[in-house]
């Protein structure tokens, strides 16, 4: 199979839902054969929405994509026989054993009786689950589960592995487990994986490039390591020790310490950049002090992609995280 210069491509896509949501706002992005890619954004950034169309469940309102060189809208049938899914959920039949669950994937994906038992021997030896591979799922742990899910993404050889939230839920052992597995995986296969995650580590850790997506559009592209090197100097974090009572005042304040740059205030938290951010320090903490705002807590890092987030967005990722939470918790409520 001749595989196409760019394992998926979209363009522009647009995704309203009723009620006038807008899930999807112009995303584009590239993701090149035999890369990790990850779609990085806060609940609500549209990220499973773009998910949903490059594997044909959904349909943008308008834009365009392709995987594995076939468009997700014109040719359906092509790009499902060419990538594989894991979705947030667990795609396993929780009566079926491990084994069961593989050789049926196979079969419905046209692989032969022995074909199929080959292939699935080989992937329960490969994700460490041989021991339990003739059990029901339903006694697999979380960890073995979410294996068990990319293997099945795996049976039949894609071309492109989609990974939807896959270690949202799963305890630190088995979400190091499951990122241990995955970096093997794209060492070891001549697969395009794209990931999408809310998690930063989990981006910074496994991505090759990454997309940081933002109310449906994706604001930065590049290698983790290009993109905190964007910002240049340190990130100097200051908290205060309460909210200030004139945001104004403070941040005036601030403006007139030289060595900073691109203040931001958010509640008690002071985030600055600074070329060197030790030697910025005094001058800021003194700067408060004659705005009759100390502070609690100063932290002087390198920067991390919360900064690239910040940086792009003007809020925290935590932040924006949060107020997706709390939107879609109202919206429920609302719909009772």
């Amino acid at each position: 199979m001749t595989q196409h210069p760019l394992a998926v491509t979209a363009r522009d896509l647009v995704k309203t839902y009723p009620g006038g949501v807008r899930a999807l706002a112009g995303l584009s992005i590239d993701v090149r054969p035999g890369e990790v890619f990850a779609l990085l954004g806060p609940n609500g950034a549209g990220k499973s929405t773009a998910i949903k169309i490059l594997t044909t469940l959904a349909r943008p309102d308008s834009g365009t994509a392709t995987v594995g060189g076939h468009d997700v809208i014109g040719h359906p049938g092509r790009v499902r026989r060419v990538i594989g899914v894991v979705a947030q959920k667990s795609g396993s039949d929780p009566v079926a054993t491990g084994r069961e669950n593989l050789v049926l994937q196979g079969r419905l994906y046209g692989l032969s009786g022995t074909a199929v038992r080959r292939r699935a021997t080989e992937l329960l030896d490969r994700f460490g689950l041989a021991s339990a591979a003739d059990r029901p799922t339903r006694t697999y742990s979380g960890g073995m589960l979410r294996r068990l899910d990319v293997a099945l993404g795996l049976i039949h050889r894609p071309q492109v592995l989609f990974l939807d939230e896959p270690t949202t839920g799963l305890d630190p052992d088995a979400r190091t487990a499951l990122w241990d597995e995955i970096a093997r995986l794209a060492a070891g296969e001549s697969l395009a994986i794209v990931l999408t995650t809310h998690y930063l580590d989990e981006a910074d850790r496994l991505a090759h490039r990454l997309a940081i997506a933002d109310r449906g559009r994706v604001v930065a592209t590049g290698t983790p390591d290009e993109l905190k090197s964007s910002l240049r100097g340190d990130a100097v974090h200051i908290d205060l020790q309460a909210p200030p009572g004139d945001e104004a005042v403070v941040l005036r304040a601030l403006a007139a310490v030289p060595a900073l740059r691109e203040v931001t205030l958010d509640g008690r938290r002071i985030s600055a950049r600074a070329d060197d951010g030790a030697g910025a320090v005094p001058a800021a903490l003194a700067a408060l002090d004659q705005a009759a705002t100390p502070a609690a807590a100063v932290t002087v890092a390198r920067p991390s992609l919360d900064d690239v987030y910040l940086r792009h967005t003007g809020r925290r990722f935590a932040d924006a995280d949060n107020a997706a939470g709390a939107s879609a918790l109202a919206a429920m409520a609302g719909a009772r």
